[in-house]
Order: C-alpha cells, then sequence, then structure tokens
C-alpha cells in the first residue's frame, strides 16, 4: 500500500511573511506621542483637563465594548483604538467642558464615526472630529473657551484676530503660542510638544510625511498670499501655522490611515486642500479655527483622490479613470 505524499508546496493567504507590526503596538505608540501634549494640558489647564480626557477615554471604550456587545461581534477595546480615539476627541475641547458634553461627544466619535462604519479602519471621516462637529454645531457656547475660561489669564489669539482684527494679535509672542500658552483644545494648542509626539510617530514608521508636509504647505502658502495682498487686514503665516490647532490637525487626524488616501501623490494633495481650507475657514467662516472642519471636508476627497493610480512602469499617471493613461 502506497503511502500519502507529504506536500511539497502549501498554499495560503497573504500575508505570508509579518513585519511585526500590529494594531496594538500602532495605537500604544500614538499614545505615547500624544503623551507630551495631555501632561502640558494638565500642566497649563490643570486637573480639568485630567478630567475631560480621562472621561473621554473611559467613554470611549466603554461604547465600542457595549456596541460589539449588541452586534454580536468580537470585542475589539484591546486593539486601543478606542482610547486613542477619545484622546483625540478630548484634545479638541476646552479644558472647562461639563461631563455631559464630553460623554455624548466620544460616544459619538465612537458610535457615528466609527462603528456605524464597521469599526477601525472603515469610517470615511475622521471619528474624534465626527464627535467634535456634533457637539460644535449643536452646543456652541459651551464648545468656545472664550466664554467657558473667562477666568484664565491665557489669551485666546484666534478669537482675538477673528473679532478684533491684527492690530489686537500685536502684542501675542511667537514663543508663547509655541509653547501652549493659549486658549484652544486643551491639548490641541501645545506645538512643541505635539512636535515631539510627532517626530516619535515618524520614526517609528506609523506616518508619513507627505500629508503634514502638504498640510503645514498649503496652510503657508494660503496665509503669505493673503497677507501679501494685505499685511494689514491678515495675521502673517507663522501666527496661523503655531495659533490654534494647526499642528494637532496636520500630524494627528489629517492623517487618519482610514479616511486620508493612499499614495504619495494623493497623500500631498490631500494635505494641500486641507491646509488651504484653514486659511479660508479662518478668513471667511464664523468659526475662529478652521482646522477640524478643513480636514473634515477634505476627507470628503479621499475617494476621488484614490482613483489617481500609481504610475505604470514606462507611463503617466492615470488621472479618475483608473485605467493606464494614454
Amino acid at each position: 500500500m502506497l503511502k500519502p505524499l507529504n506536500p511539497i508546496l502549501t498554499v495560503a493567504v497573504a500575508p505570508h511573511v509579518h513585519c511585526g507590526r500590529t494594531i496594538r503596538r500602532h495605537m500604544i505608540d500614538t499614545l505615547v506621542a500624544l503623551l507630551p501634549a495631555a501632561l502640558m494640558a494638565v500642566v497649563v489647564f490643570g486637573m480639568g483637563a485630567l478630567r475631560v480626557m480621562a472621561l473621554s477615554c473611559a467613554v470611549a471604550v466603554t461604547t465600542e465594548a457595549l456596541l460589539n456587545r449588541i452586534m454580536k461581534r468580537e470585542q475589539s477595546v484591546d486593539d486601543y483604538s478606542a482610547p486613542v480615539t477619545g484622546l483625540l476627541f478630548a484634545f479638541l475641547l476646552p479644558a472647562s467642558s461639563p461631563w455631559w458634553l464630553v460623554t455624548i461627544g466620544s460616544s459619538a466619535s465612537i458610535t457615528l464615526g466609527k462603528m456605524i462604519f464597521g469599526g477601525l479602519g472603515g469610517s470615511p471621516l475622521c471619528p474624534p472630529l465626527v464627535g467634535w462637529a456634533m457637539c460644535r454645531i449643536s452646543w456652541g457656547s459651551w464648545m468656545d473657551t472664550n466664554a467657558t475660561m473667562l477666568s484664565s489669564q491665557l489669551a485666546a489669539p484666534l478669537q482675538q484676530l477673528k473679532y478684533f482684527g491684527v492690530e489686537s494679535i500685536a502684542s501675542i509672542h511667537y514663543q508663547d503660542l509655541f509653547l501652549g500658552n493659549q486658549l484652544g483644545g486643551l491639548g490641541a494648542v501645545h506645538v512643541g510638544a505635539l512636535l515631539v509626539g510627532a517626530a516619535y510617530l515618524l520614526l517609528r514608521g506609523h506616518i508619513s510625511w507627505e500629508i503634514p508636509a502638504g498640510f503645514l504647505g498649503g496652510l503657508l502658502l494660503t496665509a503669505w498670499i493673503y497677507r501679501f495682498m494685505d499685511p494689514a487686514a491678515y495675521a502673517p503665516p507663522l501666527f496661523h501655522l503655531l495659533a490654534g490647532g494647526a499642528v494637532f490637525g496636520a500630524f494627528f487626524l489629517a492623517t487618519d490611515p482610514s479616511s486620508s488616501p493612499i499614495g504619495r501623490l494623493p497623500d500631498v494633495i490631500f494635505g494641500l486642500m486641507a491646509g488651504a481650507m484653514v486659511i479660508v475657514i479662518r478668513v471667511y467662516g464664523t468659526y475662529p479655527d478652521g482646522v477640524p472642519f478643513a480636514i473634515l471636508l477634505a476627507n470628503l476627497f479621499t475617494p476621488l483622490l484614490d482613483r489617481i493610480r500609481p504610475r505604470p512602469f514606462g507611463g503617466p499617471y492615470s488621472f479618475l479613470n483608473g485605467r493606464e493613461g494614454a
């Protein structure tokens, strides 16, 4: 009786070689990158900032666990994506935010921004910005740092620029803006700490340079154009870079992998669009800081930008038609 031969070749689905990177490791590194800004938020804004961040992360984890149970899906809270979403959302809030606002916004970020689209990786919009936009539109007065933190000695530079013109920001020092001595989102305004975290993510290879470079380039170029047209009416480009959440948006929100395009050229175009829209919204819009809305608008163009195909060997890029260029 012949013995069956052992198979020489085993066919299996990809990946055949694992690089060692996991979603959990990626999320842990993101939390580590956000830690310097979180510590600065507590130092500058006090225990109110810690309360908002802790509550937002707890609500995000609880909401995701509850939705997984309702939908009878395998629990995914152990990949740490929920606390990352909760912390990113908290970074956009004033340190004085009431508990109900944090709870509604954080749960909306998970429910409407993430789980309704199938979970991690399926959202067409940056999840923390979905919760932020709902709260900003519904309860604008509670999201206004000027109105909710009247006892603070810090200035709100973007509000001053919006309501009182360029003359009102003449005494603001760029060093103070860089160190986070300004009113705004409790973690989004700490530019120096955010750059430390961004450098960590870049070195670890979790984000690429194209989207942040395009975002900051589009913001600075558009601000320079307005400044060139009328220096007495428009703020300098460096002010727009350091005030508000521009750096936070460039490195931590616009780079969200599920809502940003794939490919070097689409990434650069996406960043340029988002950065330019920040200035347009700040100049013409109702809201002083246009970063969240600019990124949400840019997210809507991601499916179109994904139609830009990689260049075939020896051929040009193919735009929008999905075929090799003529």
